[in-house]
């Protein structure tokens, strides 16, 4: 597909943008369209999901029969199979009448079914029975109808996460996935969050008969470096309110703009949570990991030192009065630097000082226990960690190895270690 086809799709549907990732997924979206196959379209909340929907139901051969769009978290669990497959007159408490549901009032066109992974298990098997036999029962019936609907699914979590924890179906979301289509969040998106911006104020200058507002350049640099967790809801409700209570002057500069940002969402760096991760960490688990990465930053440091020593004569000595300092790295310390008693130096001139007084002698001992005890405040949290990283995977070493952030290697000694073998 050329680029004078995309465009013409992003402005038949009122898509701004011109990010690789975004016309990706646009192509993909064009080329699946004219078939019968099932999509899963991935992506943040706001991301605007339902627009490709949108574009695989009007470019395909259904494009001239209903398309209906269905939120599934918003519907209440004991109602949705209803909505979805219709009842029986008496079926169940309040059903006065006998009620089409959206698989037999769309059938030759398109159901949009967003939010699919907060679909209830029972009503993903009569999905199931639908994408693959094109039959669905009524509640409170037990005669078998056809239809023939063409579903499209969007989510916002990891389905493969919630196929682990046993609240989605692996055969439906396999399914459901036949073409799947990513769509990127705004942050990822570049300068389409200023192109947005520019639309968004035209936008409402117009519904609200005021000038469009515009953005200084270095509020333009805070914008584009913003991570806009709420994505293009988030940026259209900005927009909006900066037009509304900002009547005097149209021009915004960063202190301005920065006002109507969040409180919460400075530009100082934030703790990531990866989409396909699901629900790993919690905000004590995600401190534990940052103290772990200290400690292995510390012990390449200490690596960097120890190599740079040995080829010292001075840092030979040191080595060999401090080697317990370096225990606790791969590399193995010569024999012939290792000592058997700690010695203390004298900094003046390297050599042993036997004259310390009693409280020179104090503060060497409690210096000594305060770094015993943060080791072994760093060590119980490093074993927490590696516990929770396994119990995660399973005990699949390799997977929890890489949630560490360390090699296998460094998990397999560390295990050894902590006396973690039979957990």
């Amino acid at each position: 597909m050329d680029e004078a086809e995309i465009l013409s799709i992003k402005q038949r549907f009122g898509i701004i943008g011109n990010s690789n990732l975004l016309n990706h997924a646009i192509e993909v979206a064009a080329q699946v369209a004219p078939t019968d196959m099932s999509v899963l379209i991935t992506g943040e909340s706001g991301s605007g999901k339902e627009s490709f929907s949108k574009i695989i139901h009007h470019l395909s051969p259904r494009k001239h029969n209903q398309f209906i769009a269905i939120n599934c978290g918003s519907i209440p669990e004991g109602t949705i199979d209803s909505e979805l497959f219709g009842h029986e007159k008496g079926s169940f408490t309040g059903a006065h009448e006998a009620r089409k549901g959206y698989f037999e009032v769309t059938n030759g066109g398109t159901i949009f079914l967003d939010e699919i992974g907060e679909m209830p298990l029972g009503t993903q098997a009569r999905l199931l029975r639908v994408l693959e036999n094109g039959e669905f029962i009524k509640v409170g019936s037990s005669k078998v109808q056809k239809t023939d609907v063409r579903v499209v699914a969007a989510t916002n979590v990891n389905l493969m996460k919630s196929v682990e924890d046993g609240k989605f179906r692996e055969d439906l979301y396999y399914r459901l996935s036949t073409v799947p289509i990513y769509v990127p969040p705004l942050r990822d998106r570049g300068k389409d969050i200023e192109l947005l911006f520019r639309k968004f104020a035209t936008d409402f200058a117009e519904k609200y008969r005021v000038k469009p507002i515009a953005l200084t350049d270095d509020a333009r640099e805070v914008l584009l470096k913003y991570r806009f967790p709420g994505n293009i809801r988030q940026l259209k409700n900005l927009v909006e309110q900066i037009s509304v209570l900002s009547p005097d002057s149209k021009v915004v500069n960063t202190e301005k703009l920065v006002r109507y940002l969040p409180k919460d969402q400075s530009q100082l760096p934030t703790l990531y949570k990866d989409p396909s991760a699901g629900e790993n960490f919690s905000e004590r688990d995600l401190l534990y990991k940052v103290l772990f990465d200290m400690k292995k930053d510390m012990n390449d440091l200490k690596k960097f030192v120890l190599e740079v020593m040995k080829s010292e004569s001075s840092g030979k000595e040191i080595i060999k009065d401090h080697s317990n300092l370096f225990e606790d790295l791969d590399q193995e310390i010569p024999p012939t630097l290792q000592s058997e008693e700690p010695v203390l130096l004298n900094l003046d001139n390297g050599t042993p000082e036997q004259d310390y007084d009693d409280h020179e002698t104090t503060e060497i001992h409690d210096i000594a226990h305060e770094t015993e005890e943060e080791e072994l405040s760093l060590e119980k949290i490093e074993k927490e960690l590696i516990i929770k990283a396994l119990k995660k995977n399973n005990n699949k070493r390799k997977y929890a190895a890489q949630d560490l952030g360390i090699s296998e290697r460094t998990l397999y000694r560390k295990i050894k270690q902590y006396e973690l073998e039979d957990l």
